[in-house]
């Protein structure tokens, strides 16, 4: 015999525990393998109670691909991949009723500046907009809109921004809501709607969010308004040390500035 020891034998590939059945229930990969030993390891009475237990404990799961997936036919865009939400400062205490804000928003009032400036040269030009008097028009998700529906949603305006450099694409939407404690329960509920419903893109020729690319979003509560920005590169690509997302969002909220006039015009300009 030749003193070499015997060749071990090669261990075949690891399941990726993905079994049909178990997906279509919604488990994960770790939960089926878990369910499998559990149900091998006990006898078929004990293992059928055990197996009942610890699917009931598990939860649900949803495929994150499907999701997006669902979310991008649905949407038009590829969704917010980050998400932040403000409450309204009180600076905007004058008018958290739109009692007190009676005059319908128009197109021209929040979008008639045709360019927005920034710091380091960052400068965005207005490329579409509109106004739209049924808030289901400008949105998409059912929680979303039934959530807007019940805030007494009358208007919602958009307007599409590319910068000049065409590096970069940008929408601010503003939602003219019932009162403050609307605008609030809807920036705070977006933390986890925005996963699932989001404002529709505007259709442009001449700029366009790129289908599944990374964009980011923030939604601020100003009165008994909500603004939404949402950003990303023109090409899609996440941002790099290059790109300062944070004037770029100041920059597009500039078109706020039809907000603040609104308040001066009730509490007159300041001393």
């Amino acid at each position: 015999m030749s003193g070499s020891r015997p060749r071990k034998r090669r261990r075949p590939p690891r399941s990726d525990w993905e079994l049909p059945l178990l997906t279509h229930w919604g488990f994960r990969p770790k939960q089926q393998r878990l369910l499998v030993i559990i149900a091998t390891a006990a006898s078929v009475l004990v293992g059928a109670v055990g197996l009942v237990a610890v699917i009931g404990s598990l939860g649900s799961y949803t495929p994150e691909r499907q999701a997006s997936a669902a979310a991008v036919v649905r949407s038009g865009a590829a969704l917010p991949r980050d998400f932040q939400g403000w409450t309204s400062p009180k600076l905007f205490a004058p008018i958290s009723d739109r009692a007190k804000d009676t005059a319908p928003l128009t197109a021209k009032e929040v979008f008639g500046q045709k360019t927005l400036t920034g710091e380091k040269k960052l400068s965005l030009r207005l490329v579409s907009r509109k106004l739209d008097a049924d808030c289901s028009a400008a949105l998409w998700g059912e929680d979303l809109i039934e959530q807007v529906t019940n805030a007494e949603c009358t208007q919602a305006v958009r307007g599409l921004y590319l910068s000049s450099d065409r590096r970069y694409v940008g929408q601010y939407t503003l939602l003219n809501l019932r009162d403050g404690e609307a605008a609030a329960e809807l920036v705070e509920s977006l933390e986890t709607l925005h996963r699932g419903g989001w404002t529709l893109p505007l259709e442009s020729t001449k700029a366009a969010y790129p289908a599944g690319g990374y964009t980011e979003a923030g939604a601020y509560a100003l009165g008994h308004y909500v603004g939404l920005v949402w950003i990303g590169r023109a090409d899609g690509a996440e941002p790099t040390a290059r790109d300062d997302y944070v004037s770029l969002a100041l920059t597009l909220r500039g078109a706020e500035k039809a907000v603040y006039r609104r308040v001066v015009a009730i509490t007159g300009p300041a001393s």
